[in-house]
């Protein structure tokens, strides 16, 4: 990769995003940013405990300005975004427009095995959490795909084999 552009990070909870972009951006020589880890870090409090003060509103609210934040004045991150920061229309365009978009992409079934016995997953915190990984599914899938520049499934591979294709899907995309 000639020049260190952002890569953005993108996909449903599960996905492997922050464990993924560890890896690469150990592997590019480049920071790592969760931008949850980050509003977690500045609230001063976990994200479930945002949601329970805030609602998903007030998360969301949080989340954009970091986003934005993140993503508008600095140069050569690696950033794993929340699963739901697709839902708002200022940070798509914030990541379209400033980086290169990676959509790690799962299946519910993936999902819903590596997240049933997370308790730090307020939508999932439900009699029926597949149901809703699959309604949380139908609604961001669409919007994952409309930033993505590279689109990869990660339910069977290891974040080293991960990060080493999208090194060269990126170095391709040059």
């Amino acid at each position: 990769m000639a020049e260190k552009r952002n890569i953005f990070l993108v996909g449903p909870m599960g996905a492997g995003k922050s464990t993924i972009g560890r890896q690469l951006a150990q592997m590019l020589n480049m920071d790592f940013i969760d931008s949850d880890a980050v509003i977690e870090e500045r609230a001063g409090a976990s994200i479930d405990w945002i949601f329970d003060i805030e609602g998903e509103a007030g998360f969301r609210k949080r989340e954009e300005r970091i986003i934005n934040e993140l993503t508008k004045g600095q140069q050569g991150i690696v950033l794993s975004t929340g699963g739901g920061s697709i839902l708002s229309k200022e940070n798509r365009n914030a990541l379209s427009a400033r980086g290169i978009v990676i959509y790690l992409e799962t299946t519910v079934d993936k999902q819903f095995e590596r997240t049933q016995r997370d308790k730090k997953r307020p939508l999932l915190q439900t009699e029926d959490p597949r149901k809703i990984l699959e309604a949380i599914a139908k609604e961001r899938n669409p919007l994952y795909e409309e930033i993505a520049d590279i689109t990869l499934q990660t339910d069977e591979q290891s974040a080293k084999v991960v990060a080493t294709h999208i090194i060269e899907l990126i170095d391709n995309l040059q």
